[in-house]
């Protein structure tokens, strides 16, 4: 303004000057110039005052409608670990329709017809006509749609405020995230557990979860469970030494903003609430317990041939098979040879070699007897032997004859390769310093585990897991499910279970498939080095840069 008004000045002052150089006209020449300045400066104001005003009022209003949007809101957002969103609460409103208030009902059908081109005029006319005395028109109408109905200013035709919880992610996490009621009020997941938080703070819920590794292990199991036609898939992937969640994916999923589209049953979180034989994982309990016992690892045991089972009288109760493709290196193998070759018939040796009482007290020690209270729900309860006869002992060994939760298994093999030391999950972020535990094995026997486990995924079934620029360790599994009571050889659940680095870990990631069928690609097998391996591989593959 200050550069205006010297402008001004400079016009009047050189017109001023043309004037005497002019013959006596500079009188009426400056006084023209005065008012035009002086209307110049008059409209200048003007148009300052009304940009001023309109910013104070466009200031106001966003400050009105946040504070609206603040008081309306009941519900805080949820976000990950790096603050992207995952559920927020939306204000959007619904168009209603009250027949008996309706004074016209030719322009109400045709405003609803012009915004929303999918309900016919005729329609509209049928709902006015219907007696009925509320009408919803359009749910969750958009903002245009709201402004011409708040304009038209129609009798009967009105608007319906309401909150709505969002979940940008979707699919992505709705076993992890659940959804709520009508009334607001979490049902399921997070926004059950952690419902009184959500409903009395506006600060967001942060989570452990990455949104970007979570979606690659959803891309991978999503892919997996379509090449390998399985029934369902699971993943998980935690930090080994702060208990946090990184990822949580179970498949088949539903909508958690439209429930009406899938089955309930897809509603089954499978990393809590799935319960099953996880097959040959529990060798790596197996050979802890055989060095805990003073078996060691050194001792072998004759594995040429199926295993017979014998009661006190030498009658043969069970016989233990391996896989068909089990081919030993030699006709007796080690302990340590025996989990590095996923061993059945060796497996139970050992195990019937444990002092009475050993596995139910190990088992009772890594909380696989009962079901898990965590932070983030509560699993199922395991289903143990009712007695630990000779037969559950040694089928025990190699994972079957007892059920048990994915999550169950996460935790211990993480105890099993951490250190020693069991660790709680949780789905909410939390500091190194933070993190409590318990001992549950010696170091030196979780370091033995480690290297068994570094082997298998370099020279045996886990090879299909390895990746450049980090070391890793694993253990497969391949079990026959129960159907019915009865084992069925035909259908398969299949895991890999992997910690990396090895040396000292700091992640440890579960996937599982359940009865995935052989394809070309793999020869026709449907075991666990064909599907689970890869797969964990692949995922481990894409996330690695992610987490270093």
């Amino acid at each position: 303004m200050t550069n205006m008004y010297e402008i001004g000045r400079d016009i009047i002052k050189n017109a001023g000057a043309s004037g005497v150089a002019g013959a006596g006209a500079d009188g009426r020449g400056r006084s023209r110039l005065r008012l035009i300045y002086g209307l110049f400066i008059i409209a200048f104001i003007i148009f300052a005052g009304k940009t001023l005003l309109l910013g104070i009022e466009g200031t106001d209003r966003a400050r009105r409608g946040s504070g609206a949007g603040e008081w309306i809101s009941g519900r805080a957002d949820i976000i990950d670990r790096n603050g992207d969103l995952l559920a927020k609460n939306t204000v959007s409103g619904h168009i209603v329709l009250r027949p008996p208030q309706v004074a016209d009902p030719d322009s109400v059908a045709n405003l609803i017809h012009e915004i929303a081109p999918e309900i016919s005029v005729q329609t509209v006319l049928n709902d006015i006509g219907s007696g009925k005395k509320f009408l919803y028109v359009k749910k969750f109408a958009s903002d245009y749609q709201r402004e011409k109905v708040t304009e038209a200013k129609l009798p009967g035709l009105g608007l319906e405020e309401t909150e709505w919880r969002r979940y940008p992610k979707r699919r992505l996490f709705s076993h992890v995230l659940g959804f709520v009621g009508s009334d607001g009020v979490g049902l399921e997941g997070v926004e059950k557990i952690r419902d009184a938080y959500l409903r009395g703070n506006k600060s967001p819920l942060v989570l452990s979860l990455d949104s970007r590794i979570q979606s690659i292990f959803y891309q991978e199991l999503s892919g997996a469970m379509q090449k390998f036609q399985a029934k369902s898939a699971m993943g998980m992937l935690m930090n080994s030494r702060t208990g946090e969640m990184i990822a949580m994916v179970s498949l088949p999923d539903y909508d958690p903003e439209n429930l009406e589209y899938d089955p309930p049953e897809n509603r089954l979180f499978k990393p809590l609430r799935g319960l099953y034989e996880m097959g040959s994982i529990f060798k790596i309990f197996n050979t802890a317990m055989a060095i805990e016992t003073g078996i060691g690892l050194k001792r072998e045991y004759y594995v040429a041939r199926p295993y017979d089972i014998r009661d006190g009288r030498g009658r043969v109760v069970a016989t233990i098979h391996d896989v068909a493709t089990f081919r030993p290196p030699r006709p007796s193998l080690n302990v340590a040879e025996i989990m590095l070759y996923s061993c059945n018939a060796g497996s139970v040796q050992i195990a019937l070699d444990f002092p009475e009482g050993t596995q139910p007290e190990f088992f009772d020690r890594i909380h696989m007897n009962l079901p898990l209270d965590l932070e983030f729900g509560r699993t199922e309860r395991p289903l143990m032997p009712i007695k630990w006869g000779i037969t559950e002992r040694a089928t025990v060994s190699f994972g079957h004859g007892m059920s048990v939760t994915p999550m169950h298994v996460l935790l211990g093999v993480n105890a099993m390769a951490n250190g020693g030391i069991y660790i709680w999950p949780t789905l909410f972020k939390r500091d190194v310093g933070a993190v409590e535990g318990a001992r549950v094995i010696a170091p030196e026997v979780s370091e033995s585990l480690r290297k068994i486990m570094f082997k298998i995924a370099e020279e045996t079934s886990g090879k299909k897991a390895r990746i450049n620029g980090i070391n890793i360790g694993g253990k497969t599994a391949t079990s026959e499910k129960r159907i019915n009571g009865k084992v069925d050889k035909g259908k398969n659940l299949t895991a890999f279970v992997g910690i990396f680095p090895v040396e000292s870990p700091q992640y440890i990631i579960l996937v599982m498939l359940d009865e995935p069928m052989g394809t070309k690609e793999s020869w026709g097998f449907r075991t666990a080095a064909w599907n689970a391996v890869p797969t964990a591989g692949a995922i481990m593959e894409q996330s690695l840069p992610l987490l270093f």
